[in-house]
């Protein structure tokens, strides 16, 4: 990349930030706890969604010692509507661990942060570079859009995220990496609403499939009623939901592995 290329792409990423940059309620704090929720949250599901769920988090459990107090049963509750179960018990362990082992304060220190639950190499790297301003290299979708749309465009090949790793390093603004990436993320964004998704580019691109009729519907659905009852029995939810026992048996056999839910007498709890 020439010296010219870099600062024309920088600037048209800067001007589109100053333009239509979005401002999100993670976006205005430092606070590493509330910015892990962001992050848990934010994985596979659209913002949108997240903006009143993180409120509503926050509000219930404001601090990282409130959430790793909680029981399961109640984080679950609190989670539902997100998706994807599993990551809300993984951000209650990560808050246990760190209350344990951190005294409380989430580690601004990647390794330290990637050896939590449910955090691997990209989110540990967000939390540094948003709640500390630490200067780390990593790539989302968005982020991953951007490169394609601008570096990529006309590879008749799909490419790979080694490829674009570089690119984002020779790139990435050292003194402020936080403002950065936001503008990255928000560059991203709007791609998707003028322009094929760039990601179709990508060697890792892969189309969600339905949520009707997946497993990810039964689980969903298995654990929103143990967060309203409690207890259940798996007709119960094929009556509630609508949804067919076959799928129902394996999805609990699935949370149960996972233990996220247990089989006691006949009915299940959260475990």
């Amino acid at each position: 990349m020439t010296k010219k290329q870099k600062d024309s792409f920088c600037k048209a990423i800067m001007q589109n930030y100053r333009e239509q940059g979005r401002t999100f309620a993670w976006r205005t704090t430092t606070d590493a706890y509330a910015i892990m929720v962001s992050e848990f949250m934010l994985q596979q599901t659209q913002t949108s969604r997240v903006v009143a769920k993180y409120d509503e988090w926050l509000k219930k459990f404001p601090t990282v010692q409130d959430a790793a107090k909680a029981p399961l049963s109640d984080i679950l509750a609190a989670w539902s509507g997100l998706g994807y179960n599993r990551r809300a018990k993984f951000l209650h362990e990560a808050c246990i661990h760190i209350c344990k082992e951190y005294d409380g304060h989430v580690p601004s220190d990647v390794e330290q942060l990637d050896s939590l639950p449910g955090i691997g190499a990209y989110t540990a790297r967000a939390i540094a570079t948003f709640a500390f301003n630490q200067s780390h290299v990593f790539i989302e979708t968005n982020i991953r859009s951007v490169y394609l749309h601008f570096f990529f465009a006309d590879s008749k090949e799909a490419v790979s995220d080694a490829q674009l790793l570089p690119l984002i390093e020779q790139t990435l603004d050292t003194e402020n990496p936080r403002q950065w990436y936001y503008a990255l993320m928000d560059y991203g964004s709007e791609l998707k609403k003028v322009t094929v998704n760039p990601s179709r580019k990508s060697k890792g691109y892969v189309k969600q499939s339905a949520f009707k009729g997946s497993l990810r519907q039964a689980r969903g659905a298995i654990l929103r009623q143990l967060s309203q009852k409690k207890r259940i029995a798996l007709e119960e939810v094929c009556s509630v939901e609508n949804i067919d026992m076959e799928r129902l048996q394996k999805a609990a056999e699935a949370l149960c592995n996972e233990k996220m839910i247990r089989l006691e007498d006949g009915t299940y709890v959260i475990d």
